[in-house]
């Protein structure tokens, strides 16, 4: 089928060649889009029982990065489950491109975190089980890819790593039930609870925005790191010799 030949790296190199410029001008115009909503769009003051005044701008980095950070790691999973069951090279590099993503929007997450929280809470840092367990998901990435850095043998490297990523994916819903724990007795937390539904429109539209916009970021940068990992791992086949001396020319 022709859709199972995208699943060759020789395949799917210059298609993501093709890609990644879409992909960036996307993620430019919404990142910019989204942050000049959120700073200049959006009200001087964030409502609720805790009203918190300029400083809580920094949601708008924040919470999208958080997003992604999850999000990303159900990729590197996914793509390392595929990669272990049908045994496809292609899979593991891609695991391998989405962590380093995933884990700079994991501790984005978590220095913008710091910064919300020192004039929210009066501290840069607190143990409870939302910020906890971002904390381990950053070390989940850090894992996978010291790990994988550090088996010289590239087929062991893939699947072990892809093994504790399918292992840490326990994280996530853990993660997801901190934010959202309706008992806050049982989820004692400085932390916001997650929700959508009270947030003012122009607030909403700019984190929304945001995400989209780190979303293609992610996109573009994961497809020029395959991109790279494809031409290290294949140096030896024809075709990647063939565009070397085509590219030296």
């Amino acid at each position: 089928m022709k859709l199972f030949s995208f699943f060759s790296p020789a395949t799917f190199y210059p298609l993501a060649g093709r890609l990644i410029p879409w992909f960036a001008v996307l993620a430019a115009v919404t990142i910019f889009v989204g942050i000049y909503w959120g700073f200049f769009e959006t009200p001087d003051r964030l409502g609720g029982t805790n009203p918190q005044k300029e400083y809580y701008r920094i949601i708008f980095i924040h919470v999208p990065a958080a997003w992604m950070s999850m999000w990303l790691y159900l990729v590197v999973a996914a793509y390392s489950a595929v990669g272990l069951v049908f045994n496809t090279r292609l899979s593991f590099m891609l695991a391998r491109a989405a962590a380093p993503t995933g884990a700079i929007f994991t501790f984005l997450a978590l220095w913008t975190g710091a910064f919300w929280g020192r004039p929210s809470w009066g501290t840069w840092w607190d143990w409870d089980p939302r910020l906890t367990s971002e904390l381990i998901l950053f070390f989940l990435y850090f894992g996978y890819l010291s790990l994988h850095s550090a088996i010289d043998d590239q087929r062991r490297a893939d699947r072990a790593s892809a093994l504790l990523a399918i292992v840490g994916l326990v994280m996530v819903p853990v993660i997801f039930w901190s934010i959202n724990c309706p008992d806050p007795n049982r989820c004692a937390a400085l932390h916001q609870r997650s929700s959508l539904s009270n947030i003012e429109p122009n607030i909403l539209r700019s984190m929304l925005i945001m995400t989209f916009g780190l979303w293609m970021y992610s996109f573009a940068t994961i497809l020029m790191r395959v991109r790279r990992i494809i031409l290290i791992r294949e140096a030896d086949t024809t075709w990647v010799k063939a565009l070397v001396a085509r590219e030296r020319r």
